[in-house]
């Protein structure tokens, strides 16, 4: 690439399939604060759900093929040099070695260091990164890549994907993460859908908090802490998110399943 060629995309970012300039606003922030304009002609935001769709549709095309997968969350702040960045080399291998494929925010730190594991592995390397306003660009341990415009479709992407989740050490996005695996999972919303906690002296102080108020205030219940496991050892945690699914059969009366009863003329 040429010196022009360079600039042009130093000024530039991708969002979904689109390059945008980069002093443009994100698509986030342009669909949670509307401007004077868009409060007179109130039509930007039924048009920006048919773009939010198709972001959607891109997602689910791209990752609808990638198998068994867990995604991992933690922070984009991690160096090479962190034992939690070694750690996180260590789980990406061994979630490759048991045949599942890995999905991350694609970015730097923890995402750089599974997808590193688990690419360097032999095993797929899924990044799903997120416009912001100052770019972040997927890590280079990314076999297949997706960006996304929106948190909340991005989020979908990251569960819908994967049979379970390994959390390690992070930031306000990854606790967001956390909380929101946690209410999927309390609620039932998501069934077997294992919450690995990676990194006890990190962890240990938000569980004490859960327990000692969050749990004696009545907010939760004491089987919700269960939801979460607790480790320091990479072949564990990958063991821990990859376990078999429990197998249900459903004993429902025959009048709840549609089919005629035995009874009937």
């Amino acid at each position: 690439m040429d010196e022009a060629g360079r600039r042009d995309s130093s000024v530039s970012r991708r969002a979904g399939r689109l390059v945008v300039p980069s002093q443009q606003a994100p698509a986030d922030r342009m669909l949670l604060e509307r401007s004077a304009i868009e409060e007179l002609s109130h039509h930007a935001d039924p048009w920006r759900v048919l773009r939010i769709l198709s972001e959607f549709v891109e997602g689910f095309d791209a990752l609808n093929e990638v198998g068994p997968a867990v995604t991992v969350f933690g922070s984009a702040r991690s160096k090479p040099r962190d034992p939690y960045y070694k750690a996180g080399v260590e789980l990406g291998a061994s979630l490759a070695r048991r045949g599942f494929a890995v999905i991350t925010g694609g970015g730097p730190g923890i995402m750089e260091a599974v997808n590193k594991g688990c690419h360097e592995a032999g095993g797929l390397s899924v990044g799903c990164n997120i416009e912001l306003p100052h770019e972040q660009s997927l890590n280079r341990y990314v076999d297949l890549g997706v960006e996304f415009r929106y948190f909340f479709v991005r989020k979908n992407m990251f569960v819908k994907y994967a049979r379970g989740f390994v959390i390690f050490p992070g930031g306000f996005g990854t606790l967001d993460e956390l909380f929101e695996s946690l209410t999927l999972a309390q609620t039932g919303k998501i069934e077997h859908f294992p919450i690995v906690l990676f990194g006890t002296p990190y962890w240990r102080g938000l569980l004490d908090w859960l327990e000692e108020h969050v749990l004696s205030a009545g907010a939760i219940a004491p089987a919700d802490l269960k939801l979460m496991t607790l480790t320091d050892d990479p072949d564990e945690a990958a063991e821990m998110a990859t376990r078999p699914l429990p197998i249900h059969v459903a004993d429902l009366p025959r009048e709840q399943t549609g089919e005629p009863k035995a009874d009937a003329q």
